[in-house]
């Protein structure tokens, strides 16, 4: 959606180069835009980058940013964002509404270290909610490196989420992986962890 460039230029556009238009509706932009999946869930992909010099990214987090606020404050929905790994979407301020967030790491060093820089980040921007899931975990040791490095670093873990081979199956093919929920252990665990938030027990 944010690489529609006509949709931006309706949206932010004034006539003077570098200046953005700030207040815009963007009420339109899920019936235009969104895919209802089998779930009967609302698909709304935003994009990213895609090649080098591909201009601002200003006026496009500016409409993401909007359309959040609409969907989460005006509306009231429940809006779930899988944002890309890393932390620089919690400087587009596209983050500002989240009232529960999860950090995904691996056992890595980096993957642990740039969680607990999201983590601080989530913090300083108000997010009461903000927890570790521990992903890919292929064993015991894997998985007591995570809960050290979070217990050492003051952030609660939800859950630790098993390597799976069901799951990279389903990513390869381009399925679903709640196709295999009965023999995944890693969608198992997800499932576990997504009724933990629909019934606030967290």
């Amino acid at each position: 959606m944010s690489e529609n460039s006509q949709l931006l230029e309706s949206k932010t556009s004034t006539n003077y180069e570098g200046v953005y238009r700030l207040s815009f509706t963007v009420d339109d932009i899920v019936e235009k835009f969104g895919v209802k999946s089998p779930y009967g869930i609302n698909l709304l992909v935003m994009g990213t980058v895609r090649s080098a010099g591909a201009g601002c990214t200003c006026p496009a987090n500016a409409v993401i940013r909007a359309l959040l606020r609409h969907l989460i404050v005006e509306r009231d929905e429940v809006v779930v964002m899988d944002m890309e790994a890393g932390v620089e979407h919690m400087g587009r301020g596209t983050a500002k509404h989240v009232d529960t967030m999860l950090i995904v790491a691996d056992s890595s060093l980096k993957s642990l270290e740039t969680a607990k820089k999201i983590y601080r980040l989530a913090t300083e921007a108000g997010i009461k909610k903000a927890f570790m899931v521990g992903n890919k975990v292929r064993d015991s040791s894997e998985g007591e490196m995570i809960q050290r490095f979070a217990a050492k670093n003051k952030i609660s873990i939800l859950a630790l989420v098993p390597h799976d081979e069901t799951t990279l199956k389903a990513d390869r093919e381009g399925e679903t992986p709640l196709k295999y929920t009965e023999d995944s252990k890693g969608i198992a665990t997800i499932q576990k962890i997504g009724e933990k938030l629909l019934e606030n027990k967290i």
